[in-house]
């Protein structure tokens, strides 16, 4: 161990790792289990299989062989990157070809749904991606079964994709947060035809000893998966301008979608369009904040209109040039204080949650009660349903209103709002409810 420590062994082009396990012997007293596993997975390859600690026979018996499923809950923590569903079958495809991916949030969580075509695949990559992080220090995944044996895909998008079926339609592309799954993709237990893809269309990943990395930092992570001669997606992983559409031009303003938006990435620069002022363009400071804007809210609700949020075609917003006019819908945030960014590894960034009925307030002068909060978030026509200050810290606190998009039109509204004692309002999403 302590010379292959130094010089990694390559068994067929991949890197060997070997480490003490936690089991001090091996155990082989449960036979039946042995043989009935061993004929279930004898026609498949075994070098990934027999690759993958098991802490006991008990351990062996009990996970994966008496259900034999296909299906995969992943569910990712501390998400500080957009995660698209083209990474997420980069991640998973190293195992064995991956048939349907569902991604959709819950409970304030990434999650997703993934199947393979042979229980052995699924096996490996639950044991192999469990506690692991996509990125060096964040976006840690969890892997266990799902309950449904089988994955019923009705569109192709950046939602859901059949990697079986290229031919079906792309919908609309609107899930919204906390739908249920089994309604949203009407999952069934069916049978499904076995992967017929091109050879060759796992891609290569190793994995970095020690350094809990599964895929290279974005953008390089994000590229086209589809073999060739079969349909591609358009690849914008380098644009940070997107288009915001279906608003509404009596309430919108370039400050409303700046504060907005910004939650997710620093603004650079707001256009809302002079002849069609139901749509926008916002300017990110790169293309990861533009992904992770798109992710939280595309599908939400804004001043009683549901906000749709893709990329642009354009790669800049364009400042207006002198003595021309557009009433102020033209605005460059490039140099504002209200960043939340600013600080490369703040810890802003490991607080980026969906959008959500409650809101998460801080630098609050210690001279401000509960029922100030209250009153001042009552009087932006919000239903106040709850508010309480940390325990530990008088100068936080959550307040739960009625419904998201009240949070939504709050928090534009009385983000950065003055309290006093020299101290403005900071309001974000909260990871919990009251």
């Amino acid at each position: 161990m302590n010379y292959y420590a130094s010089a990694a062994p390559l068994l067929h082009s991949q890197p060997l790792f070997i480490q003490y396990s936690n089991p001090r012997e091996l155990r082989t007293d449960y036979l039946p289990d042995q043989a009935r596993a061993e004929a279930m997975f004898h026609p498949v390859d075994t070098t990934l299989f027999e690759s993958q600690p098991v802490a006991s026979a008990s351990e062996a018996r009990d996970d994966p062989f008496p259900d034999v499923r296909c299906v995969l809950r992943i569910i990712v923590d501390n998400v500080s990157h957009h995660i698209s569903l083209e990474m997420l079958h980069e991640i998973l495809s190293p195992f064995g070809p991956v048939l349907r991916i569902i991604i959709f949030t819950k409970y304030g969580k990434f999650q997703a749904l993934a199947e393979y075509d042979n229980p052995r695949s699924a096996y490996c990559a639950k044991k192999t991606l469990n506690g692991q992080g996509i990125f060096t220090s964040d976006c840690f995944i969890r892997v266990d079964y799902s309950k449904f044996t089988s994955l019923a895909i009705k569109y192709n998008n950046e939602k859901s994709r059949d990697f079986t079926r290229l031919d079906l339609p792309s919908g609309d592309g609107q899930i919204y947060m906390d739908q249920p799954i089994a309604a949203a993709y009407g999952i069934q237990n069916n049978i499904v035809p076995s992967y017929t893809g091109a050879a060759g269309f796992t891609p290569n990943m190793s994995f970095s000893q020690g350094a809990g990395s599964l895929v290279p930092p974005l953008p390089t992570a994000v590229r086209s998966l589809a073999p060739p001669g079969q349909r591609t997606y358009p690849d914008f992983s380098e644009n940070s301008v997107l288009l915001v559409s279906n608003l509404n031009p009596n309430a919108v303003t370039p400050y409303g979608l700046f504060i907005l938006f910004g939650i997710y990435g620093n603004v650079h620069r707001v256009k809302i369009m002079f002849r069609t002022k139901e749509k926008a363009l916002v300017q990110m400071a790169d293309a990861n904040q533009a992904r992770l804007a798109i992710s939280y809210l595309n599908g939400q609700k804004l001043y009683g209109r549901v906000l749709h949020a893709t990329f642009s075609k354009h790669h800049t917003v364009q400042l207006l040039r002198g003595g021309r006019d557009d009433q102020g819908l033209t605005k460059d945030y490039s140099n504002s204080p209200l960043h939340r960014f600013k600080i490369p590894g703040s810890k802003n960034f490991q607080n980026i949650f969906p959008p959500s009925a409650t809101l998460h307030l801080s630098n609050i002068p210690s001279c401000v009660t509960v029922d100030d909060m209250k009153n001042l978030f009552a009087s932006t026509g919000c239903t106040v349903k709850a508010c309480r200050f940390f325990r530990n810290n008088c100068r936080t606190a959550l307040i739960q209103l009625g419904s998201v998009e009240e949070a939504v039109h709050a928090l534009i509204e009385l983000h950065n709002h003055d309290l006093g004692q020299n101290r403005t309002l900071r309001v974000s999403f909260a990871k919990h409810t009251i």
